[in-house]
């Protein structure tokens, strides 16, 4: 037998009848033939000896395993079999017996199970028969299972790895991946040297199940001696995490009267440990129900999926409207004794149903209702529900079912109370109706439920009584129309306009008068109503709208208290020809001599049709003139043409009587004047300016003397304008003659000092004062010389103004002073040099003194001396520089 494979993969065939096994199935169809195990592993010695038992598997063909047969795909193990399984088969030095027995696994008899060994030899090298070393496929090394929460001492060792190399090298051991030398770091160690890996703190489940490292095997150079192999070390759960509820309060709700079975709600725990292990199986129960009305288990949970559904019948939300329910989760398929429990509350609301009919409190109601009044609350009708207030079911819903078939009645339901409130919609009469006698039913928004009648309590009678109040009369007929023509004579009696008083039940007397009478045409009867005329009736007045005259009259009894009632008489006029028609226009103008230009007369008539045209014109035969001088050429029936008859009239104004007929019967007419104002006209045939004076009836005499007038004041305007300018001119001769007192030339006038610093005090005032002698001039050093210095000379004479000057000697007067100014060459302005600033010598500009005039030609300053004394000086300059 072969001994040199670290692990052997067997693969087991099991042959049977396939017609037993098929009758078999169909007999029994929940049988499934097969292995046991889909996965066998068991720890073998190193020494197996030819024949050794080494692992017993089962298998059922569920038919009693007849003719069963198993095989195996290893020439090193016998058995027969035609299903498939997995054997593994690993070898070990050291025999140890850990104590620890993964589930789904079967481990071989009980004396080699006491010698299991720790170490692994993964890499073993083989010897063949005939000399040769023969490399094997590498092991596939078992899951390493370790418990989580462990308490130590720590770091405790899970397994030793080995090559069989070591005998001949040094080798170092050493592990990686997620747990050794990834996050989280340093969970698992292995020693380098003895291969022996350690965990080194205990594992929780919760926060990572598995691990997968890859052992390596290298020589002290570093240099791989071995194939990486793979290590799964699997963290086996504990029991240590309590059922955790989603919620802690649930909320759900159920109809009242539902049948057991119903679904309420459904509460969901949830358990870290593992699902697939009891550690992770949570089961469900109800710890108590609150209240236990009507009894105590009224619900109950599904265990496994946690819903809640009715158990009993008898919900009924008017005696219990909540129940609390305490819910309890628990692990370990539910066990108390080792499971982990966690408690929540779920509320269940009862919900409402109609299963209860409105009723009314009582069975008659009574009300009182005056007559003639509408949206008046005439009863209050109360009903009782015992469904939840404000929802459909409850909602109340009125209804008159008989003694109101003329509608004078409805019932309105009170948001607030669900109170019925009878409300008159349409007025009575307690002449027609004294009583009323009503019969109402009440009902729901909602339907009732299945299986609940209407109860004979929602039906109810109304008695309404009708109080006689004092009406006010009224007009039959109202509005009146009556038609008459116009023009009756005062006193006629029209109609008589009488009211009906509807309180037939009370003996009152009726009087009338006028309410509205614009015209004041009218008079009416006090007692019996009878309209007669206080005035002749005119269809053409002002009152009268589309022939209609219209007043309003006024009935009141002698009730307590007293009422009253209008009616309105319209009165349609008939018209006769009372109106004779009137010429249009009243004015027109044309021209002296005859030509297209005519006048387009019409007529008006105040009557309407037949009474108006078609009309007539013509022209009266006195005076002849009319005739002689016009025509007139008709052109329809209501329009003519008037024009002249001779070939040349006068221009003035003419007054044209014509005589204008309608066509009523009788007939009237009228002779009205058109006023025409005939005038000279251009070649277009428009009055000129002089023709439209003319025509305006003014002789050659008044035209000239009104031109007479327009010259006499044009000429007042033109002397009137001359006077002024002459007073304005002596008005500014009068300005000359003033006081030498008053002379304001070379003064200082102070109007206000408004201070200032120190060196705004430091200023020379003798430089603006008229000097008394011209020493300080002429003995002044070079420099800035003083502004406006007076010339030394002779003064000249100027004339004695008189006391009492004359009118006529004051333009003389001025004459002279003004002479005697010119000579006056010490009258300012004076000529000398005006120096306005010092800048300074030594300026970079230069000179202009050497600037010469750009005038070549020659000219005459001769003129110059005809300017008086001030422009001598700039005469002897240009006018005679020459001779000099």
């Amino acid at each position: 037998m072969r001994t040199g494979s670290r692990l052997l993969l067997l693969v087991l065939l099991v042959w049977g009848s396939a017609a037993a096994l098929n009758g078999d199935l169909t007999v029994r169809p929940t049988c499934k033939p097969g292995f046991s195990e889909e996965d066998y592993t068991v720890l073998v010695s190193q020494n197996i000896v030819e024949g050794q038992k080494l692992l017993k598997v089962k298998f059922n063909n569920c038919a009693g395993n007849k003719g069963v047969r198993y095989e195996t795909n290893s020439l090193d193990f016998k058995t027969l079999g035609r299903w498939e399984a997995i054997v593994r088969f690993l070898v070990g030095e050291k025999l140890q017996h850990n104590g620890h027995k993964p589930k789904g696994r079967k481990s071989g008899p009980m004396d080699l199970a006491q010698q299991q060994s720790d170490t692994l030899l993964p890499w073993r090298q083989h010897q063949s028969a005939k000399g040769l070393r023969r490399q094997k496929r590498d092991w596939v090394i078992p899951p390493i299972n370790v418990p989580e929460n462990s308490r130590g001492p720590f770091p405790q060792q899970l397994v030793r790895i080995r090559s069989d190399k070591d005998k001949e090298i040094h080798i170092r051991y050493s592990i990686t991946g997620v747990g050794a030398d990834q996050p989280p770091m340093e969970v698992f160690s292995i020693d380098p040297v003895s291969g022996r890996m350690y965990v080194t703190r205990p594992m929780d489940r919760e926060e990572r199940a598995s691990y997968h490292l890859r052992a390596h095997a290298v020589d002290m150079n570093g240099n791989k001696v071995e194939n990486p192999i793979d290590l799964y070390i699997y963290v086996i759960d504990m029991n240590d995490n309590r059922p955790e509820f989603i919620n802690q309060v649930y909320n759900g709700s159920v109809d009242e009267g539902s049948k057991p079975g119903t679904y309420v709600m459904t509460v969901t725990a949830n358990d870290a440990d593992d699902s697939t292990t009891a550690n992770g199986m949570v089961r469900y129960r109800i710890v108590t129900q609150t209240p236990q009305s009507p009894s105590q288990n009224m619900f109950t949970i599904n265990s496994e999926t946690g819903d809640i559904v009715t158990v009993a019948a008898g919900l009924d939300r008017e005696k219990v409207q909540q129940y609390i329910v305490i819910v309890q989760a628990t692990d370990m398929e539910g066990n108390l004794n080792y499971g982990l429990s966690n408690t929540a509350t779920a509320i269940i609301t009862v919900t409402d149903v109609n299963d209860n009919p409105p009723e009314f409190t009582t069975s008659t109601y009574s009300g009182e209702v005056p007559e003639n009044r509408v949206e008046v609350v005439v009863a209050n009708l109360t009903v009782m529900d015992r469904d939840q207030p404000h929802s459909p079911n409850w909602n109340a819903i009125y209804r008159i079912i008989s003694g109101d078939p003329s509608g004078h009645f409805t019932i309105r339901t009170d948001p607030v109370t669900n109170e019925g409130m009878v409300t008159v919609v349409k007025a009575v009469d307690y002449e027609m109706n004294r009583a009323f006698m009503l019969t109402v039913m009440v009902s729901n928004q909602a339907p009732l439920a299945s299986g609940i009648q209407m109860s004979f309590q929602s039906t109810a009678g109304v008695t309404i009584s009708v109080t006689d109040v004092n009406e006010a009369p009224y007009f039959p007929t109202n509005h009146k129309l009556i038609r008459l023509e116009e023009g009756v004579p005062t006193g006629t009696v029209l109609t008589t306009f009488s009211a009906v008083d509807p309180d037939r039940f009370m003996q009152q007397a009726v009087r009338y008068s006028k309410l509205s009478d614009p015209a004041n045409w009218l008079n009416i009867n006090a007692t019996n109503g009878q309209i007669t005329t206080a005035a002749v009736l005119d269809r053409e007045s002002d009152y009268i709208k589309n022939n209609v005259y219209e007043a309003t009259f006024l009935a009141a009894d002698n009730g307590i208290p007293p009422a009253s009632g209008t009616g309105t008489l319209q009165i349609y006029l008939i018209d006769i020809n009372d109106n004779a028609p009137e010429l249009l226009p009243k004015e027109a103008q044309i021209c002296e001599k005859p030509n297209l230009n005519v006048i387009n007369i019409t007529a008006a008539d105040a009557d309407i049709d037949p009474n108006v045209g078609p009309f007539v014109f013509e022209l009266p035969s006195v005076p002849s003139a009319v005739r002689k001088n016009w025509t007139i050429t008709r052109l329809n029936g209501d329009y003519a043409q008037l024009s002249l008859r001779i070939m040349y009239l006068e221009a003035g104004v003419y007054d044209v009587p014509i005589i204008v007929t309608d066509s009523g019967n009788p007939p009237l007419y009228n002779t009205s004047i058109i006023k025409v104002k005939v005038c000279p006209c251009d070649e277009n045939g428009d009055c000129t300016t002089i023709g439209a004076v003319a025509a305006a009836g003014l002789g050659t005499g008044a035209i000239i003397a009104i031109l007479i007038c327009i010259i006499i004041l044009l000429t007042m305007v033109l002397l009137f304008v001359v006077w002024m300018k002459r007073r304005e001119k002596e008005r500014h001769t009068k300005q000359l003659l003033i006081d030498p007192e008053d002379d304001v030339r070379d003064n200082i006038l102070k109007y206000d000092e408004e201070g200032g610093g120190e060196e705004d005090q430091d200023y020379d005032l003798s430089q603006l004062q008229q000097p008394e002698t011209m020493d300080h001039v002429l003995n002044k050093a070079p420099g800035v010389r003083r502004v406006d210095e007076r010339p030394i000379g002779a003064e000249p004479q100027y004339p004695i103004r008189p006391v009492i000057p004359h009118p006529g000697d004051i333009g003389d007067f001025i004459n002279e002073g003004l002479r005697a100014a010119d000579n006056d060459p010490t009258a300012p302005p004076y000529d000398s040099l005006l120096v306005f600033d010092y800048e300074g010598s030594g300026s970079t500009a230069g000179s202009v003194s050497s600037l010469n005039s750009s005038s070549s030609g020659d000219q005459d300053y001769d003129y110059l001396n005809d300017w008086g004394p001030r422009f001598k000086k700039l005469a002897d300059m240009y006018g005679g520089g020459e001779e000099d």
